[in-house]
């Protein structure tokens, strides 16, 4: 999700949905996604459809600087489908499966924002994801959740029976990956959740003023934090990715405590 004023937005389509109104809105070659509000759900530039648009959904796909193995990845929320496209398309040894509630986000995604039929690498599944998360334990290398609505985070997605339930569905090395608003006032009390939830081993990582912030969630510590190491990481994941990983280990290590030139967890720093 990414905010926008009003005024940028034009061209709009609608689908009717159960419970909102799904929106496409179109400014500078840039297709955006809308759930019955101006808040962008997600953002495609239309001659580069598997392009990461917004730079929030860059700093998710820092997952690769942590764990170089990824096999499965799960995410909870289709929306236009911005990061299963780019896995999908730029890791190929990722297999993916998406879990979508709303039949008309799917309709949309896939007419409109480029979103692949399923194969045997990417599978999107109209479905409720709370229900799936209960059924699938130990199940996968990364969860993300992007599920927003047009009032935020529905109820459901943030608490702290959900963020267990999350570590739970991870493999016991596997990362949670969440996009918050940074103006959200319960944002601490998020935040306060998942570091419960994963005993501490939390990263944040500012992508905007306020705007997204991206929580990285460890079932396990990763080997290596040290700040030469993931710079180096970085160099080499940028030779394959467009994406500006270098500037987000900068963010990282303003957003997180640095001891002895080493990224520490939450729980690391607060024994420093």
């Amino acid at each position: 999700m990414f905010r926008v004023a009003k005024h940028l937005m034009r061209n709009f389509t609608h689908t009717s949905a159960a419970d909102e109104t799904v929106y496409v809105s179109e400014t500078d070659g840039v297709r955006s996604l809308h759930l019955g509000s101006v808040t962008v759900q997600s953002a495609m530039r239309i001659r580069d459809p598997f392009a990461l648009e917004l730079t929030y959904t860059r700093g998710i796909m820092c997952f690769l600087l942590f764990k170089n193995n990824v096999k499965e990845m799960l995410t909870i929320g289709l929306g236009g489908g911005s990061v299963a496209k780019y896995t999908y398309k730029n890791c190929p040894e990722i297999t993916s499966t998406i879990v979508e509630i709303n039949s008309k986000v799917i309709q949309m995604a896939r007419n409109q924002f480029a979103v692949p039929e399923n194969d045997e690498r990417f599978d999107v599944i109209e479905g409720d994801g709370l229900q799936y998360l209960a059924e699938h334990i130990n199940a996968t290398d990364i969860l993300l959740i992007d599920a927003f609505d047009s009032n935020g985070i529905p109820p459901d997605f943030c608490s702290q029976d959900f963020f267990d339930q999350c570590s739970a569905t991870l493999k016991c090395d596997g990362i949670f990956v969440i996009n918050l608003w940074g103006s959200d006032k319960n944002f601490d009390v998020y935040l306060q959740r998942i570091e419960q939830s994963f005993e501490q081993k939390v990263l944040m990582m500012r992508t905007g003023k306020p705007g997204n912030i991206v929580v990285f969630g460890f079932n396990k510590a990763p080997s290596n934090l040290s700040v030469a190491h993931l710079q180096e990481r970085a160099k080499t994941l940028e030779a394959k990715h467009q994406i500006e990983f270098s500037d987000f280990i900068d963010k990282l290590c303003n957003d997180n405590q640095v001891y002895q030139k080493r990224l520490m967890l939450r729980g690391d720093a607060s024994n420093i």
